[in-house]
Formats: C-alpha cells, structure tokens, sequence
C-alpha cells in the first residue's frame, strides 16, 4: 500500500485548525475553591482546575476563548483560558463579586459587589472599570437585555430590581420585589423580566418596557414546610415555554409553565440546589447541589433525574462550553 505525503500547505492548515473538544458543563465550588469540568457525553468530571477563593458566578465570552470567573473572597474576577485552565489575568472586579453578566457586546462585563452595594462595569478588553453605580443594600442578581440596553441589579437587604441604562450607565427605575432577591433574567425576546426571591419563596415578572408588575409565579409543595421553598437560580428553555427553577433547601426544581405561570411539575435532585446550565442541545439540565456536593443530570423530556455525578465541596455555578 502506497503512503501519500502531505503537502506542506496541508500540513499547515491541519495544524493549525482548532482541536475539537466534548460538550462540557463548568461548575465552581465554592470551598475548594476550584472548578469540575463535566464531560456531556460520559457525565463524568474529566477536570478539576484551582481558581481564586470561593468561586461562583462564571460565564464564557461569547467564541468560549475564555471563561470568567467570580472569585468572590478574593475580590476579583479571574480570566481563564478553558483549553489550558491556565488564570490569563484579573480584573478589577470592587469588593466581593457575587454575580456577574456579559453585555452582548462581549466586552462589558456587570458586576455585583456585595459589600460595596454598587454594580461595577468592567472593560474586559482594557482591563478598566468604566463606571460604579451605587444600587440597593447585598446586590447579587445581575441580568442584561438581549438587546444590551438595560442592565439589572437586583439587591438582596432592599428588595429592588436596579434598572441601569447600559448608554450612560444610569439608574432610570427601582423596583420592589419579594424578600431577597437572588437572580433576574429577561426572556429570550426581551420582553419580560423575571426576579426570584429567596426568603419570599416567589418569583416575579415584569414587563421589561413599562417596569410594571405582570404577576408573580407561587411554589406549594406537599410535606415540604414553605419556609424551605426558596426560589434562587432560574433557566429558561430555548423556546420560552418553560422556566426550571432552583428550589434551594426544597431539594427540588420546578418546572414553570410562562404563559400561565403554573408550576406543572417538581424533581427531586440533591441537596440545597443553587443554579443551573442546560446542555448545548437543551436535551439535559444539570444543577448544582450545594449542600450534598454533587450535580442532577435532569433528562428535559421527562422531567426525570438521570444521574448524580459527584464534584467539589458547594458547588454554586455552572455555564456551558460547546
């Protein structure tokens, strides 16, 4: 049998194209301080990289070139290349990062500083901050339109949803929700917005235009006191037919009908969930479990758990990479 040779151009081209990698769910834990990389096809932990203290918020830049990262008790916003797990640089992030959002224009991030009660605005390119607007007591929850002209805080101690005008940085409206407010998201087509409240056990929906108040979605669940019943971090399906909805100590995701704003249904996964991250085909929903340590691989069609696959001490985010 007769062996070709590569030409010299091919053998360029062949090394310089991108290696392919698996569909991966990224989850941060908090007090290892590290994040477990989740392998969508095994549903096995193929990576555990270290990061900066108490890690939570995380998101990827838009080509998932590179993953940002809150570092929270390190009070700074790490940037790590995925491929190598290599920390790139810092960003200045204000004190206690909790919660972070990406502007559509893939350049700004918004920041939520706990301690500082103020939105920080970073230049991701520069490595400046470009603005710190002042917001309610224990901000948290951070959101962008689709559109990227409104950007959401919202404050756990004051109960507000932050209306900050992305062009000139600019309160325009505050309003109330439920007690403590921990996670907002606009719909996909930017019309409304959703806020959950912890402690209140709610979640509510604004009409993103006029800021009012369109109805608020109510959690009952049998044998579960109601005081454990605290709505935290949400994900919306790619059709916009259904939102799942982080429980918390209720041990359970609901399943939210967002026209109705019924609950058509609860699924057990572990303990104390916190957030969530669909896969790349929105077939599978993972969640984090806090408390027993571990990730719920939720089949989407059935609603059913499928499998518990154990990561780091508190886990808390979790975002995608194709």
């Amino acid at each position: 049998m007769r062996c070709l040779a590569l030409s010299a151009p091919i053998l360029a081209a062949l090394s310089a194209a991108p290696m392919a990698h698996a569909a991966e769910i990224w989850v941060t834990n908090e007090k290892d301080n590290s994040i477990s990389v989740i392998d969508v096809a095994t549903l096995e932990v193929t990576r555990t990289i270290p990061t900066g203290e108490r890690p939570r918020g995380i998101t990827f830049s838009k080509d998932y070139s590179v993953v940002y990262i809150c570092a929270s008790d390190s009070d700074t916003v790490q940037v790590m290349d995925p491929e190598t797990g290599e920390i790139l640089h810092d960003l200045p992030s204000g004190e206690d990062p909790e919660q972070f959002v990406l502007h559509p224009d893939d350049k700004h991030l918004y920041i939520a500083n706990e301690d500082d009660a103020i939105t920080t605005v970073v230049d991701t390119e520069t490595h400046k901050v470009v603005a710190q607007i002042n917001v309610g007591i224990e901000p948290e929850g951070m959101a962008v339109s689709p559109d990227g002209k409104i950007a959401i805080t919202t404050s756990e101690t004051t109960n507000m949803a932050h209306w900050i005008d992305t062009g000139t940085q600019q309160l325009f409206a505050n309003t109330l929700v439920d007690s403590r407010p921990r996670h907002a998201e606009f719909t996909h087509d930017g019309g409304q917005l959703w806020v959950s409240s912890e402690i209140g056990g709610t979640i509510t929906v604004f009409d993103a235009k006029t800021q009012a108040e369109l109805g608020k979605v109510r959690f009952d669940m049998p044998n579960i006191h109601p005081d454990k019943i605290q709505p935290v971090g949400f994900e919306f399906d790619e059709k916009g037919e259904f939102a799942w909805v982080a429980l918390g100590p209720a041990n359970h995701v609901a399943v939210v009908n967002m026209k109705t704003l019924e609950v058509e249904d609860y699924v057990l996964v572990g303990r104390r969930v916190w957030h969530m991250a669909f896969s790349p085909d929105m077939s599978q929903l993972f969640t984090t479990n806090g408390v027993s340590g571990d990730v719920t691989v939720i089949d989407v069609a059935s609603r059913n758990p499928v499998k518990t696959i154990k990561v780091g001490r508190y886990p808390w985010g979790a975002a995608t990479r194709p």
